[in-house]
């Protein structure tokens, strides 16, 4: 019998164009509970409490705000996503 390993996005998140990749396909998904786990993963990958002393939120709070089926504020994704280095911007649906 073969044996694999779970796999975990944040192996994977070692650039800034595959973090902005990664949070945009969750975003285009629609669905927030992706949305949220994308930060969870990059959070990850870049290490929480690093994540949540630039973010100003204790690492519990962003473990907490974080999980699957949290409903995360917007006040804390920017505050997230700036802690990550990245933004969010807006187009017209035409652009994509």
């Amino acid at each position: 019998m073969t044996s694999f390993e779970k796999f975990d996005a944040s192996d994977y998140l070692d650039s800034e164009v595959m973090i902005a990749e990664y949070l945009a396909a969750a975003l285009e998904d629609g669905n927030p509970d992706l949305f949220i786990a994308a930060l969870g993963d990059i959070a990850k990958a870049r290490g929480m409490t690093e994540i949540a002393s630039q973010s100003g939120l204790g690492r519990e709070s962003l473990y907490k705000a974080l999980r699957s089926g949290s409903k995360l504020r917007f006040d804390t994704v920017q505050k997230v996503l700036s802690a990550l280095g990245v933004k969010l911007t807006v187009t017209t649906s035409a652009a994509a």
